[in-house]
């Protein structure tokens, strides 16, 4: 089938990593491989539970305002509904927070930089970030390190995460815990998963049906961006790491902001952006990486009108497409919704 993956085991690194590693047990939806893990911050109950409540934390801002669920709300998928996102002391983000939506099978993270490939790297930046702020520390977060490490339930949840470390609440524990959390944060529960995976054939509507076949389809060509398991293009997963990630030219009027130009300096890649999952994107406005568009509807037809394609200079043609196969696309879009996956009563990635 188009999206089945196959689950492949993660490869043995060191006994005692081999050990740790083994002791967690991934609840995974059908059809979804388990999730590459590196080898120096292998999972745990205990560090994924320490995680959980460290995206919470307020302390790890400079000003004790702003958590990582800040700009990541559950409710809305891990994204916080603005055009542009806003860190801790007001400044403002040129670029939408992305979803951390199976986050875990990410081959590269944040909207124009393909060298970030694992969560751990790429958290230094809303961590430390100056121009803008987004959570401020400073000083390599000592402050936030010597304030956690100042209550006791901490230390006891640093140590049961960390065992065998003298001094386990450190900034590399709080990122790596953090890390593990949110590869917990997999969906694969929504209407089209039930279709495909559990054979329902109820789970989809009929327009969705025939939205999902559009979808596919040569001619609407949403699958050449939005392909995968995922919908984002390529997927990193245990045994399968070595993976390019997607960033493709959206047709978008030349902006400000050049996209991957700015991080590979190849005009090239002006204009390109990661793709971005597209589960659960009915949560997930406003849309594209400034925010630009409020609805799902203005999307497409931005695609109807101006098309999409390698670069700016040489776009694909418009979308052709009749007002009942716009809606039927609409439809499916919305059946990549997971309820199960937003709803705060749940324990499993909600709320500590």
């Amino acid at each position: 089938m188009w999206l089945l993956a196959c689950c492949v085991s993660a490869r043995t690194g060191a006994a005692d990593v081999a050990v740790a590693a083994a002791a967690y047990t991934w609840r995974l939806p059908p059809g979804f491989p388990t999730p590459a893990v590196p080898a120096e911050n292998p999972m745990s109950d205990a560090k994924v539970e320490l995680g959980r409540r460290l995206f919470y934390e307020t302390r790890l801002s400079i000003n004790g305002r702003y958590a990582c669920a800040s700009c990541h709300r559950r409710e809305l998928a891990y994204t916080d509904g603005r055009a542009h996102a806003v860190g801790t002391t007001g400044q403002r983000v040129k670029r939408s927070a992305m979803s951390l939506t199976n986050v875990a099978y990410n081959a590269a993270f944040t909207w124009g930089d393909s060298r970030l490939r694992s969560l751990e790297a790429q958290m230094h930046q809303p961590l430390f970030n100056q121009h803008p702020v987004e959570m401020g520390l400073r000083r390599g977060g000592a402050a936030a390190v010597a304030a956690l490490a100042g209550l006791t339930d901490y230390r006891e949840q640093f140590a049961a995460a960390f065992p065998g470390d003298p001094a386990p609440v450190s900034m590399a524990h709080i990122i790596a815990a953090i890390a593990a959390f949110e590869r917990t944060l997999i969906s694969g529960r929504s209407p089209f998963d039930r279709y495909v995976f559990d054979d329902d054939h109820a789970a989809l509507s009929d327009s969705a049906k025939r939205g999902m076949a559009l979808f596919y389809s040569a001619r609407a060509g949403c699958a050449r961006c939005h392909s995968g398991i995922n919908f984002a293009g390529p997927i990193v997963y245990a045994g399968h790491e070595h993976v390019a990630p997607l960033f493709a030219d959206t047709g978008l009027d030349a902006p400000a902001d050049r996209g991957l130009m700015q991080a590979s300096h190849r005009a090239a890649d002006a204009g390109k952006f990661r793709v971005p999952t597209l589960r659960n994107v009915a949560l997930t406005a406003p849309y594209m990486h400034d925010g630009r568009f409020a609805t799902l509807e203005a999307v497409l037809d931005h695609y109807l009108r101006r098309g999409h394609g390698e670069s700016q200079n040489a776009p694909r043609p418009p979308l052709r497409l009749s007002e009942a196969e716009q809606a039927d696309l609409i439809a499916f879009l919305g059946a990549l919704t997971d309820p199960s996956f937003v709803d705060l009563r749940h324990t499993g990635g909600g709320l500590p």
